[in-house]
């Protein structure tokens, strides 16, 4: 009897919830300084109001949606709890602060913003994190930059670059974990099904940076005070051993070998954890060694030299850093399932997908919705989450793996949030940076590349694969057509 009088959202019913959610998540952001936990809230409460009243569907079904929502992120949540031990141990154990170390030392001003882009590569992909890498190592390559009279622009645009390369790559990251979840595939698959748009996005970058370095040669020195003093404060506060860099080639092992991310991560913090414990013990009895190793990974490390951009960068980690983004995903998520469940997400795809006649108009209309959200709610998790949601059914329904989505989702809606001045991410980069957006835009050469080199693949069809080509890596298929059957 209730499926006989439910009815189906009209378009305008559709928008109101999202409108809802736009407008608060704005407001919240931009204006409030706030987050997007309690406009996701307001939006869910109004998409649920809009289901009963309007739609007629019972609290049951509007529960049935958000928790068949939820239930397809928490693979990825259990991930993120598993980054958030691994991000502290290894920067305990020195594994983070060796790669940092190492990384710093290949400068030199002859290829000063190539050398930027890779050191901010590294350590972004080290850490999972494009706010902390700008924050500490892309400060002080600013710092360089002045010092060697290269415009600010330019280097600001090689710090965003190599930052973001990590926030995209690196398993560590958020919205790495993020993107797979939404769109329906398992993190590896996704991180490994990435490499086809990263590589060449990111070398192109790179040669771009080498020809500005060959055409306006760096003038200057590059030990700057703040330089010298991040090298000599990593250098007394751990034990630098090239051991160290066992426990990320274990996990890079792990990953060529097509291990699942749960376990390889583990064995990720577990070597990170015997390494703790033999080499940065230092005189401290097995208590407080195993009492520190707990600490590293329940709040995560906390730095104490004294040097502020030490500090900065490597006080974090742990279980509890990670419950904030598991909090913002169960409630967007919760959002994305109830307006599932109503039919106004699907309602909202069928307008714009009318745009997507092929593979590649209905990928440059997944990479343009991400851009749009990231210009529009000023975030970019809304910007993953979003389009997500609304074309994860139109990918499978033309056979398409959910990982050419979550690579769209990462080519676009991670790169271009840096981009957009009143974006959380742009606006951070800029205050941090000292430049404004739109100086260091027309240098952020990975973050333009990207979303162009994803349309391409779509409308070429190199390197977009099928459901059939790796069924074994496409998660929630069932749960998708018993939701579209409803």
């Amino acid at each position: 009897m209730q499926a006989e009088v439910k009815r189906t959202p009209t378009l305008w019913m559709s928008l109101i919830p999202v409108i809802v959610l736009i407008v608060a998540l704005f407001y919240t952001i931009v204006v409030l300084d706030g987050s997007g936990h309690i406009p996701l809230i307001l939006g869910s409460i109004t998409a649920a109001g809009i289901s009963a009243a309007r739609l007629r569907m019972s609290w049951r079904e509007i529960q049935t949606g958000m928790t068949r929502g939820i239930l397809m992120a928490l693979p990825a949540i259990l991930i993120l709890i598993i980054v958030g031990l691994l991000i502290g141990v290894w920067i305990a154990s020195g594994v983070v602060p060796v790669m940092i170390y190492y990384g710093l030392k290949i400068l030199a001003p002859g290829y000063f913003l190539a050398a930027t882009i890779v050191i901010c590569s590294l350590i972004s992909l080290a850490t999972g994190s494009s706010w902390s890498t700008a924050a500490t190592v892309g400060l002080a390559m600013m710092g360089v930059g002045q010092a060697l009279d290269i415009s600010p622009g330019m280097t600001a645009g090689a710090v965003v670059s190599g930052a973001y390369f990590g926030d995209k790559m690196s398993p560590l990251s958020d919205t790495t974990n993020l993107a797979p979840a939404v769109a329906g595939t398992d993190l590896f698959t996704h991180i490994r099904h990435m490499v086809y748009t990263t590589t060449p996005a990111f070398l192109l970058a790179l040669i771009l940076f080498i020809v500005i370095g060959l055409v306006r040669p760096a003038s200057g020195a590059v030990e700057t005070a703040e330089y010298v003093l991040m090298l000599s404060t990593l250098s007394a506060s751990f034990n630098l051993s090239p051991w160290l860099l066992i426990a990320p080639l274990a996990v890079l092992i792990l990953v060529w070998k097509r291990t699942p991310a749960l376990p390889a991560l583990v064995v990720g913090v577990l070597i990170g954890a015997v390494l703790l414990l033999t080499l940065q013990r230092g005189g401290a009895g097995w208590d407080a060694a195993l009492g520190g190793l707990v600490k590293a990974l329940y709040t995560g490390y906390v730095s104490e030299t004294g040097v502020t951009s030490v500090d900065e960068l490597l006080s974090r980690g742990g279980l509890s850093s990670m419950m904030d983004t598991v909090a913002l995903i169960l409630v967007a998520l919760a959002f994305g399932g109830i307006m599932e469940a109503s039919g106004m997400l699907a309602r909202l795809a069928a307008a714009i997908l009318m745009l997507a006649r092929s593979t590649g108009s209905l990928i440059a209309v997944t990479v343009a919705s991400c851009f749009g959200m990231n210009v529009l709610a000023s975030d970019q998790y809304m910007a993953i989450i979003i389009p997500g949601r609304m074309y994860r059914a139109a990918f499978l329904e033309r056979d398409l793996h959910p990982k050419n989505l979550s690579r769209a989702l990462e080519d676009s809606a991670t790169l271009t949030s840096p981009l957009i001045p009143w974006n959380t991410c742009g606006a951070y980069m800029s205050g941090v940076l000292g430049v404004s957006a739109f100086t260091y835009l027309p240098f952020a050469f990975f973050n333009l590349a990207s979303p162009f080199v994803s349309i391409l693949y779509g409308y070429t069809g190199f390197t977009i694969q099928k459901i059939a080509d790796d069924p074994a890596t496409v998660v929630g298929v069932e749960e998708e057509a018993g939701a579209g059957a409803g």
